[in-house]
């Protein structure tokens, strides 16, 4: 069962980025990537798996060390759960840049790859995005990266 809510976890949160990378200007895109509700389905997941296993989290991330969260995210159950944190976390993120993106009309080209990098390697995509952000936001013409207008 874990293994089936470890590949879920992932196909509940890919649609969402799709619709941000692939049609971004789609009404529809913006109207789902407004609402907080995106990231339930995952979070459902790593709630799921987190109340059976309290008693072993809890002193993980309250005292944390190394050894010990290293053989609990040697499991099945640990790396799913570090795993739908993960995703929803970045879903969460990622919405969040995608929706300042649209508020600063940076174009989606410029967007997408940031996006990606941000599914891929969100530590490395979440500074991208401040310093596109802030470039576009200092000129007010996000379009302007990309079209020199």
């Amino acid at each position: 069962m874990t293994a089936t809510l470890f590949d879920l976890t992932f196909l509940l949160a890919a649609p969402f980025w799709a619709l941000m990378i692939f049609v971004p200007k789609w009404s529809w895109t913006q109207r789902i990537a407004e609402s907080y509700l995106i990231i339930l389905p995952v979070v459902a997941i790593y709630v799921a798996l987190m109340i059976p296993t309290l008693p072993e989290l809890i002193p993980l991330v309250t005292r944390p060390e190394l050894p010990a969260l290293a053989e609990f995210m040697s499991t099945d159950v640990g790396a799913t759960l570090v795993w739908a944190h993960m995703l929803a976390w970045d879903l969460f993120v990622g919405r969040w840049m995608y929706l300042e993106g649209r508020r600063l009309n940076i174009h989606p080209l410029v967007m997408a790859p940031v996006l990606v990098i941000t599914i891929l390697l969100a530590p490395v995509g979440l500074p991208l995005f401040l310093i596109v952000r802030k470039v576009c936001d200092a000129t007010n013409r996000g379009a302007a990266v990309v079209t020199g207008q």
